[in-house]
């Protein structure tokens, strides 16, 4: 029986030893680890604290007992951390991870990456690690800093501007405080490329940094007495930024650009050089609710595109307006093509007038686009974007065509009239992009209009300058019948003695010219114009009609200049005083009326 009551005796001691030991071990290891350490219970209060943690806290591990966790490591400063760390402590989630900035009694901080795990059982309650990660977070900005930052002028680069520029345009950013306003400078340099290709990119760079420290000091002063200086940023190449947070309005930007452009434009001394370029700025500024980063980069770089347009070395304030009219430019030119398909163009027709009688001659074909959006369209807002992108040729062709069938139309209805001679506009690209002279020779021949019933408009410019292909095509056009008008005779070259070497037969005189024939009015009464307007508009008729010429007159608004033009010897007129363009049903209606004369609307 005695053997028996004592056998368990001598295990339970081993086992004693053996569990004493391995605390004895654990508690070794727990105090020497040179990882700072904590057992924290699940209050999250400190059980016991290793000497690591204590150096790291500069307190003896021994004050740390019985302090709340959280405070020794900033678990609390945010919601989210403290949320996590709660669920790990009431056993809901398995660990926490999470990087503090720690400020140590001396005052140095330290960046610390803090673990907090549940301890294996037995054992109950959590063991909290703190590892030092300052190195690591300097390698990192420094790496960072590198990323952030370019090379050649230490500004920050492109990459920062936009991290910048994205948060000053989050709502937090601006609805507590501020003025709720974002402006930038956005700049290149002129002449900038010419330095860089003839001197290299040694100098080139050099160049670039001397900007660079003369944009930081005009950011500098502007920022004098504020909360913070413009950021300044090379965004690539020669481009610059100048981002203002809290803006107070566009005299503030336009002050930082004013000193910009004058700091900019003072000679730089470079590698035993005298160097010399200017900045184009594009300034804009406005209300940060609402705007984008994409839509306020595109804005600033719209406005430099301005400002080089308007000439350089200046800076252009971003204006609603003119941005509105370069979009709806943007918008005709995508959808002149399939305007011309969809039949979204159509003629209006405005009468050519005998001076000598007031009769009916002939109309000109003008164009007009029933835009679905946009309303009527005139010539001048499309005709420009249509030459660029080419579709000048198959809108001419239909153009022509269209003319065409209504000239013979007119004729058929009207057998016991004159015919009318139509006239259609004709632009340079469609000499040279089409087969003109075969597309007025099929059209003529699918109409069964006359060749000498149709007259074809060119520019001055256009035709003074015609040589090769375009003067063949002239005179192939001419041979076959065909009538050949310069239009806006005045405006070019002027050239009469070229004329009698090209294939022409009427003039078409500029509007500039006839508006001189008005009598203008003080007040006195009236005074009449220059005499010399009326010699030299003279002089022109008289040597066109000797070089076998006819001469149309443009803009005849008053009776006045009906009469005097009439005097000279112009042949025909052309303007409001007899009629504005009109519809192929209006001028049904003037070959049908023989009083048709001066001064019909």
């Amino acid at each position: 029986m005695s053997g028996t009551s004592e056998g368990p005796a001598p295990t339970a001691d081993l086992d004693r030893g053996a569990v004493t030991e391995s605390d004895h071990i654990y508690r070794s290891v727990f105090t020497d680890a040179p990882l700072p350490m904590a057992v924290v219970d699940r209050e999250g209060l400190v059980v016991s604290a290793n000497d690591g943690l204590g150096a790291l806290l500069g307190s003896p591990p021994a004050t740390l007992v019985g302090r709340i966790a959280a405070d020794l490591v900033d678990l609390a400063s945010d919601a989210r951390t403290w949320h996590a760390y709660r669920e790990v402590l009431r056993g809901r989630e398995a660990r926490l991870r999470c990087t503090r900035r720690l400020k140590h009694p001396d005052g140095q901080s330290v960046w610390a990456q803090v673990a907090v795990h549940p301890l294996p059982a037995p054992a109950d309650g959590l063991l909290l690690s703190v590892t030092d990660i300052s190195a690591q977070r300097e390698l990192q900005g420094r790496l960072r800093h590198l990323q952030m930052h370019d090379p050649v002028t230490r500004l920050p680069n492109r990459t920062l501007f936009f991290e910048r520029l994205t948060a000053a345009l989050e709502a937090g950013a601006y609805e507590e405080g501020g003025t709720g306003r974002i402006g930038l400078c956005y700049l290149d340099l002129d002449g900038f490329k010419a330095i860089n290709d003839t001197l290299g990119h040694r100098v080139g760079d050099r160049l670039l940094a001397a900007v660079a420290e003369r944009l930081t000091r005009c950011a500098d002063e502007a920022g004098y007495a504020r909360a913070s200086a413009p950021l300044v940023a090379r965004l690539g190449g020669d481009e610059f930024a100048l981002l203002v947070e809290d803006s107070t309005g566009t005299d503030q930007l336009a002050e930082l650009a004013e000193s910009v452009l004058k700091a900019v434009q003072a000679p730089f001394d470079l590698a035993d050089r005298r160097l010399s370029v200017s900045a184009s700025i594009g300034v804009v500024e406005r209300h940060a609710a609402g705007t984008t980063p994409t839509a306020l980069m595109q804005a600033a770089d719209t406005t430099l595109y301005w400002a080089k347009a308007d000439g350089k070395a200046r800076w252009t304030l971003f204006d609603p307006e003119r941005n509105a009219h370069r979009m709806t430019r943007q918008a005709l030119a995508s959808t002149l093509r399939p305007a011309i398909e969809r039949g979204e163009f159509v003629l209006e027709y405005q009468p050519l007038v005998g001076m000598e009688d007031g009769r009916l001659r002939g109309v000109e074909a003008l164009v007009r686009w029933n835009h679905p959006q946009f309303g009527v369209l005139t010539p001048n807002r499309f005709i420009g974007l249509a030459e660029e992108d080419g579709s000048i040729v198959p809108l001419g062709r239909w153009a022509l065509r269209t003319a065409c069938r209504q000239a013979r139309r007119w004729q058929l209805d009207h057998p016991d009239r004159p015919p009318l001679f139509v006239s259609v506009n004709v632009a340079v690209r469609q000499v040279w992009d089409s087969d003109l002279v075969a597309d007025v020779a099929q059209t003529l021949a699918e109409t069964g209009l006359a060749p000498d019933l149709l007259q074809l408009e060119l520019t001055e410019s256009a035709v003074m300058g015609s040589a090769g292909r375009p003067l063949q095509a002239l005179q192939a056009l001419s041979d076959m019948g065909v009538h050949i008008a310069i239009d806006d005779f005045g405006t070019g070259y002027s050239n009469l003695a070229y004329l009698s070497r090209l294939p022409v037969s009427v003039l078409k005189l500029d509007g500039s010219f006839v508006r001189g024939f008005q009598y203008e009015s003080d007040k006195d009464g009236a005074v009449p114009p220059n005499p010399a307007d009326e010699v030299v508009v003279e002089a022109m008729i008289q040597l066109a009609h000797r070089l076998g010429l006819t001469v149309t007159a443009e803009c005849v608004e008053t009776s006045a200049q009906a009469t005097r033009l009439r005097r000279i010897g112009c042949d025909t007129g052309q303007g409001w005083l007899y009629s504005r363009p009109v519809s192929p049903g209006r001028i049904a209606e003037l070959m049908g009326d023989q009083a048709y004369a001066v001064g019909n609307p």
